[in-house]
C-alpha cells in the first residue's frame, strides 16, 4: 500500500500548516516571539513594480486563498484569469506572524501556475481557431499534474490527457493512442492496431490514428483512412530527427488524403511544438498538442515584500513604498497607484478611467469569493483581447 509518504510529495497538512516553508522564516518567527514583536503590516505579491508591457495571466489564486482561510487576515487579489504586467497582484494585511510561514508556499501557488496559465494562453492566441490540447503533464513531477492541467485550462486550451487530473478537476480526460500501441502490435501491422483501438474504445473516444510509426506519414496516413470507417484525424507526432521541413510533411499529408478521397478526415499535430509552430501549422491542421511549452513554463519570479508597518510607510531598498492598488483602463492599459487615493496627480495617483483589480478575496480568514474555472477562462480571453495579448514572435520553440 502507497501514499504520499512513498514519494518525494509535501503533504497537503504541512502546506497548510506553514511547514512548506524556507527555513529562515522558523527563525523569524522564534525572533519575533522572543522578542514579543508582532506587527501589523502590509505585505504585497509582485513580479514588478513598474507596468513593463509583458502580460502574464494571473493563476493559483483559489489555492493562495485557501492558504489563508482560518487565520486572521485580510486579502485582496486580482481576479483568476485577468492580466498583469507590474504592481501587486495580491495584498495581504493582518499581524505578521499570522502568515509569515506561509510566504513560501503562497509564492510557489501563484508562481508556477501563472507562469503555466501565461503559456497556455500564448499557444491558444497563436492557434485561435483551432483545437489545443495540454499534452505536457509527463514533463512534471506527478502531484502537480492537476495544476498544470487546471492552468492550461485557464488560458484557454481545450482539455488535457493526465487521467488523475481530471478527477482532481471534474473534467474529463481525452487521448487516443501512442506509438507504443502500434509497436505492440508489430510492424506492418498497423491495420490491425487501428481497428482494434477502433473496436475497443467507447463511443465518446475520438477516433484518431497515429500515423508515423514505422512508415511515411503520407502512407500510414492513407492506410489508416481505408483502414476505419469512421475514423476523425490522424495524427502525426514524428520525431523532430526525422521532420525535416515539417510543414511540407503536414501539407503532402492534407493533399494526399483529400486526393484519395479522403477529406473529412482532420489532421492533429503533436510533439514539441510552440506558438511559432502552432502559427505556421495552423492553416493545415484541425488541431495540436502541446507539451513542454505549456508544462515547462518558467515561474513567474513573484515575490512578496512588507510595505507598511503599523501604518508607517516601509519597504526594502528597490521596492515600492505604501499600500497600493492596480487599475485597467478603457485602452487595456494596467496602472499602479497608491491606496489611500491621497495623491492629486503625478505616478502615485490613480487614473481617472481606471477600473480597479484588487478585489476582496479573504476577510478575517473567511474565503469571501466564489472560483468558477469557466468562468475565468472566459475572462482570461477577454482581457486578453483588451490589452492585446500575444506569444512572443521570436520564441524559440
Amino acid at each position: 500500500m502507497t501514499d504520499e509518504s512513498s514519494f518525494d510529495i509535501v503533504p497537503a497538512e504541512a502546506i497548510a500548516e506553514g511547514r512548506a516553508t524556507d527555513a529562515y522564516f522558523d527563525r523569524t518567527v522564534e525572533t519575533l516571539e522572543h522578542a514579543g514583536r508582532n506587527p501589523h503590516v502590509v505585505a504585497e505579491v509582485t513580479a514588478d513594480q513598474f507596468a513593463t508591457g509583458e502580460w502574464e495571466l494571473l493563476a493559483g489564486v483559489e489555492d493562495a486563498a485557501r492558504l489563508f482561510e482560518g487565520r486572521a487576515v485580510d486579502v485582496d487579489a486580482i481576479r483568476e484569469g485577468r492580466l498583469f504586467d507590474g504592481g501587486p497582484v495580491m495584498r495581504i494585511e493582518g499581524p505578521y506572524l499570522e502568515f509569515c510561514r506561509l510566504e513560501t508556499a503562497l509564492l510557489g501557488f501563484l508562481s508556477h501556475a501563472t507562469g503555466v496559465a501565461t503559456a497556455a494562453l500564448e499557444a491558444r492566441r497563436a492557434a485561435p481557431d483551432s483545437t489545443v490540447l495540454s499534452f505536457g503533464s509527463r514533463h512534471v513531477h506527478p502531484s502537480i499534474g492537476a495544476m498544470v492541467e487546471r492552468s492550461a485550462l485557464l488560458g484557454g486550451l481545450d482539455g488535457f490527457s493526465n487521467v488523475a487530473a481530471g478527477e482532481v478537476l471534474g473534467r474529463e480526460a481525452g487521448g487516443t493512442m501512442p506509438h507504443a500501441l502500434l509497436i505492440c502490435f508489430g510492424r506492418g501491422e498497423q491495420e490491425a492496431a487501428w481497428r482494434a483501438f477502433d473496436e475497443a474504445a467507447g463511443p465518446d473516444v475520438p477516433r484518431v490514428a497515429l500515423v508515423d510509426t514505422y512508415s511515411d506519414e503520407v502512407d500510414e496516413s492513407v492506410r489508416a483512412a481505408e483502414a476505419v470507417d469512421a475514423l476523425e484525424s490522424v495524427r502525426i507526432d514524428t520525431t523532430g530527427s526525422r521532420r525535416g521541413d515539417f510543414e511540407h510533411i503536414v501539407r503532402e499529408v492534407r493533399w494526399t488524403l483529400d486526393a484519395e478521397g479522403f477529406d473529412d478526415v482532420g489532421i492533429f499535430v503533436s510533439g514539441g511544438l510552440g506558438p511559432r509552430q502552432l502559427r505556421q501549422l495552423r492553416e493545415h491542421v484541425a488541431g495540436f498538442g502541446v507539451g513542454s511549452h505549456v508544462s515547462n513554463a518558467d515561474p513567474t519570479d513573484f515575490s512578496l515584500d512588507i510595505v507598511e508597518v503599523e501604518g508607517d510607510l516601509a519597504a526594502k531598498r528597490g521596492k515600492l513604498t505604501g499600500k497600493k492598488d492596480v487599475y485597467r483602463t478603457d485602452d487595456g492599459g494596467h496602472h499602479v497607484a497608491l491606496a489611500d487615493g491621497s495623491a492629486a496627480g503625478g505616478p502615485t495617483a490613480p487614473p481617472a478611467d481606471g477600473e480597479k483589480l484588487l478585489r476582496p478575496l479573504v476577510r478575517d480568514g473567511e474565503v469571501v469569493r466564489e472560483f468558477d474555472l469557466d468562468a475565468a477562462t472566459e475572462r482570461a480571453a477577454e482581457d486578453a483581447d483588451a490589452v492585446g495579448f500575444e506569444a512572443p514572435v521570436d520564441d524559440a520553440d
